[in-house]
């Protein structure tokens, strides 16, 4: 990845960092996690797809070989800020029924940019998503969703 876009994708960590993240308020937050093997802390900025109560529901847009979901999988997440709120987390993979619905529920609440919604996944499914449920649970079953929540 050249310097540029290096940059431009760490950007939005670079406001968690300044204390900014709020801006971005509850349609993204940020996730710390331990490397699986490093034990390094990362901090990595997803996309809300889905809220249910005190749980954020993210996509794995890179799929279940994304290093965060990795990570999360083998080690527990440390921390999740959302807005102004910070939280110790807890996750869980959703199942695939749960999944569909969430896509549902987030293609229609952005149905405005529903072309841009779906050349974005067709991209990172790496096949035409149209949006027909034929198609949401393809890619439920291609694209982890996970929950984040307070640790009980």
């Amino acid at each position: 990845m050249n310097r540029v876009a290096r940059v431009v994708f760490r950007a939005p960590v670079r406001l968690y960092d300044k204390g900014f993240g709020w801006l971005l308020g509850r349609r993204f937050l940020c996730l710390t996690h331990l490397g699986r093997r490093s034990g390094r802390m990362y901090r990595t900025v997803l996309e809300v797809v889905g809220v249910d109560g005190d749980e954020y529901v993210v996509v794995a847009g890179l799929g279940a070989g994304a290093d965060w979901f990795r990570n999360i999988q083998a080690r527990p997440p440390v921390e999740v800020v959302v807005g102004r709120c910070r939280f110790p987390a807890e996750h869980r993979v959703l199942g695939e029924d749960e999944a569909i619905a969430v896509i549902a529920g987030y293609e229609h609440r952005n149905r405005r940019a529903g072309p841009v919604v779906r050349f974005a996944l067709g991209k990172l499914l790496g096949w035409r998503y149209d949006g027909s449920d034929l198609a949401r649970r393809r890619m439920a079953r291609q694209l982890p969703l996970v929950g984040l929540r307070p640790r009980s």
